[in-house]
């Protein structure tokens, strides 16, 4: 959870990544706890009172509570047992505070008056230590209290209330049909969060939330015993800001091509079904002539391109040099955006930061200091137009708001800038996936996300896949194998042809971004449509160089 840049859980590494770490999301705890409402809000209000008045009776000029309960259930399975089953539950308070102009913080998971009275005093005695070696005070930009709201999830059913034998038995479904097809291995997963947070500050808001996050995953191995060489594929799900109906598939919830893709519902036994056929065809196919192609990527790839290539790099804190000693720093430099010229993509290219868009994982009413949530331009017909910044950063880049994009991973850990939903907007022209791929005489046809790797700056890239389609004369001509892609950002975005429109427009995601230090992790999503790309560099992964 503690890497430089962000990693993407998959079943495979889950028991290796998260498991063992369990007390880090809370207290093991019986899953029936999960259906217990936690604290009134009214007593919620109380409590935070008591932070705030505490910390303005010792010399705060700003103070703000988070009151969290975060609950974790992780259902983890391989071939034909139950590899492990984790729930969790974290409870406590952060109080943040500002004194002599500078931030202080302290936490606690003793949830009392007096516990809480002690960590206010706490924040401001650090605010107050941090000011003798500061010589920049904090601007805040301002924000309206909005008095006592409330945002949940729009979910229809909370996976907490589903049994964990349920979901044991659709696991095991799952890998029963990949074995049954010839699988020699084969791990899925059921993960589930909810973060139940509650808002408070000298602004006067008084906001409670309700927050819901699924992600069921599989990956399927073949092996070929004549060669000694194996292929997996990755399940083609996105991890959602939804409920367990995401489990509960449409008849009209399809897209076509080549594959059956989804759009907001899952089907993760006719996905496990179509990969473990997908292995197959990765073992007998070609492996790739390396050489420039017109790519034609489909969404459950090009999210993970978009959060690297686009995301990382216009946030403030990054490109201000905040990050360079952990999470690097980007290209996107303070003088581009003011030239008002940057030629970051093609005309094409229109990327918007949200934290509203239902079904994804950034979606909440308000951030972790109490701003509204909302939307706004990153890049506008190709121009870099904007970044993502919080309150003390808003005025750097002549802002007179938040753009509501600050985060904490939990009630213990201090809120900073967190990357919010980045999505490639759809083209205006209506295109099929076949419309696509029509027209492209030498192409590859890329579906779901793999390897990565990344300069510092975000500049320089490579991307691998899951499947591969070779493209000839406007046709697909069968699999390829061994395929990644080289660019950089620039040169990559303003290499964008054609977008289709907005009914193939599907949301991919990352339930752990790791930022900060001490790392933190943030959930986010990334839309787009299918998208082409000209004249992209290919390379064999499996050849010496």
């Amino acid at each position: 959870m503690k890497r430089k840049d962000f990693i993407q859980l998959s079943a495979m590494g889950l028991g290796a990544l998260v498991l063992p770490n369990l007390p880090a999301f809370g207290t093991p705890v019986d899953p029936s706890r999960f259906l217990n409402d936690g604290i009134d809000v009214k007593l919620k209000k109380q409590l935070a009172d008591v932070a705030l008045n505490t910390a303005r009776s010792k010399g705060a000029t700003y103070a703000d509570v988070r009151i969290g309960r975060y609950l974790n259930q992780f259902v983890v399975t391989r071939e034909a047992r139950v590899q492990n089953i984790a729930n969790a539950e974290s409870f406590g308070v952060g109080i943040r505070v500002i004194a002599n102009g500078c931030w202080g913080f302290a936490a606690t998971n003793t949830v009392t008056k007096e516990a809480i009275a002690k960590a206010a005093e706490r924040a401001v005695a650090v605010a107050k230590a941090n000011s003798r070696v500061t010589t920049t005070p904090v601007q805040l930009a301002p924000q309206k209290g909005y008095g006592e709201v409330s945002w949940k999830t729009p979910i229809v059913q909370s996976a907490f209330t589903i049994p964990v034998k349920d979901k044991v038995d659709l696991l095991l479904n799952v890998n029963s049909i990949a074995m049954k097809g010839g699988a020699n291995f084969v791990n899925s997963a059921i993960l589930a969060i909810n973060e139940q947070k509650y808002f408070a500050s000298t602004d006067g808001s008084y906001i409670d939330q309700d927050i819901h996050r699924l992600f069921p995953t599989f990956t399927v191995t073949k092996i070929d015993r004549a060669s000694g060489k194996f292929e997996t594929r990755k399940s083609l799900s996105s991890p959602v800001g939804m409920g367990y109906e995401y489990l509960t598939p449409t008849a009209d919830n399809k897209v076509g091509g080549i594959v059956t893709r989804y759009k907001d519902r899952y089907d993760m036994l006719e996905d496990v079904k179509n990969a473990t056929a997908d292995v197959d065809q990765k073992l007998k196919a070609k492996s790739v002539e390396p050489g420039k192609y017109d790519l034609v990527l489909d969404p459950s790839h090009l999210w993970l391109t978009i959060h690297e290539s686009v995301a990382h790099p216009t946030e403030l804190d990054r490109v201000l040099g905040y990050e360079a000693n952990y999470a690097g720093t980007s290209f996107l430099t303070l003088d581009k955006w003011k030239s008002r010229n940057f030629q970051f993509g093609s005309k094409l290219v229109n990327v918007v930061a949200d934290k509203l868009q239902p079904g994804s994982l950034g979606a909440v009413g308000y951030d972790d200091e109490g701003v509204q949530c909302g939307q706004w331009d990153l890049i506008k017909d190709g121009v870099l137009v904007n970044y993502q910044a919080i309150r003390d950063q808003a005025h750097i880049i002549g802002l007179d708001h938040s753009q509501g994009c600050c985060y904490a991973q939990s009630w213990a850990d201090v809120q900073f800038q967190r990357m919010p939903n980045v999505s490639l907007q759809p083209g205006k022209e209506k295109l099929s996936v076949d419309d696509m791929i029509k027209n492209v005489e030498k192409g590859i046809y890329i579906i779901g996300d793999g390897s990565f790797s990344i300069d510092q700056q975000r500049y320089n890239f490579q991307f691998g896949g899951q499947t591969f389609y070779e493209i000839k004369d406007g046709k697909i001509a069968g699999m390829l194998k061994d395929v990644a892609y080289q660019a950089n950002t620039q040169e990559f975005w303003n290499s964008c042809t054609a977008i289709a429109d907005k009914s193939d427009y599907r949301l991919g995601g990352a339930f752990n971004d790791g930022k900060g230090q001490p790392g933190q992790s943030n959930a986010v999503s990334h839309g787009s449509s299918t998208t082409r790309f000209n004249g992209v560099n290919v390379i064999n992964t499996a050849r010496k160089i």
